[in-house]
């Protein structure tokens, strides 16, 4: 449903807003890191995960009940105008709680994002969006030996799941690039691990944000962190955690088998 020609006929909707700042991709992807170094510059607030896009989506359009994704997503295309600019002004209502410092731009770096760029589009077009990606088997392992408890990230528990997710975000993020023609900054893990004044660079620019030294030195931010690389982020970056699946790699031939093509195309 969400083609090039559904965004073209509804250009100008929404909110022409750029302070949100969305990061998305998968969970232990990198996200943190990089919502940790934008929220080291003096104009950017990091908001942690936010779950308003989510619940804006299941309003709209009902919940699959076995995965919680949106029921029926042709919804969205009986918004009109005026709808979508009251979701706008509701979104950022709704998130002025978490913007206690009164920075001009916020971050909302909920992963799971990645499904309703559409909505977040429609509703907030000036708004940047941030898709960190990580090497998949690197991104699998973590995943897989991390315990995030209740029903968060169900897809983790099993390596044949995380690989299918993975290339069902693969294939979503290449239709959004089809879709919405450079919306979203792709940034490669890895490559920030490699150039960090690099990637920060590349990422302010991509904000219209002047360099600021404060992102090089992220881990000297005090800020709260929720999530499970709280201490990661708060030390220098390295290169440790890049090849730590090596060490398992006769247990994790399921989660390469079943990645296929992706493990080696996940860059395109």
């Amino acid at each position: 449903m969400f083609t090039a020609e559904f965004f073209a006929a509804r250009a100008g909707w929404g909110v022409a807003d750029a302070a949100p700042i969305f990061i998305v991709g998968l969970p232990r992807s990198g996200s943190t890191l990089i919502e940790q170094i934008l929220a080291s510059h003096s104009r950017v607030e990091g908001a942690q995960e936010l779950t308003e896009i989510d619940r804006y989506a299941g309003e709209l359009c009902g919940r699959d009940p076995d995965c919680g994704l949106p029921l029926r997503p042709e919804a969205l295309a009986r918004l009109a105008d005026k709808q979508a600019r009251a979701l706008g002004e509701r979104f950022l209502a709704d998130t002025a709680v978490h913007r206690r410092l009164g920075r001009p731009f916020f971050i909302d770096k909920m992963p799971n994002n990645f499904w309703h760029i559409g909505l977040i589009h429609l509703i907030l077009p000036r708004s940047i969006i941030i898709d960190v990606r990580r090497e998949p088997m690197a991104c699998g392992f973590s995943n897989l030996k991390q315990l995030f408890g209740t029903t968060n990230q169900a897809f983790t528990y099993g390596a044949e799941d995380i690989a299918r997710y993975y290339r069902t975000y693969l294939d979503l993020m290449r239709h959004w690039d089809e879709a919405l023609p450079g919306r979203v900054l792709r940034v490669q893990y890895e490559d920030v691990v490699d150039d960090l004044e690099g990637g920060v660079r590349r990422m302010l620019a991509h904000c219209g944000l002047p360099f600021e030294p404060a992102c090089l030195n992220f881990h000297e931010t005090r800020r709260s962190i929720r999530t499970p690389s709280s201490e990661q982020v708060r030390r220098p970056i390295g290169r440790e955690g890049l090849d730590q699946w090596r060490n398992y790699t006769p247990w994790l031939a399921p989660l390469r088998d079943a990645l296929g093509d992706a493990a080696t195309g996940y860059r395109g």
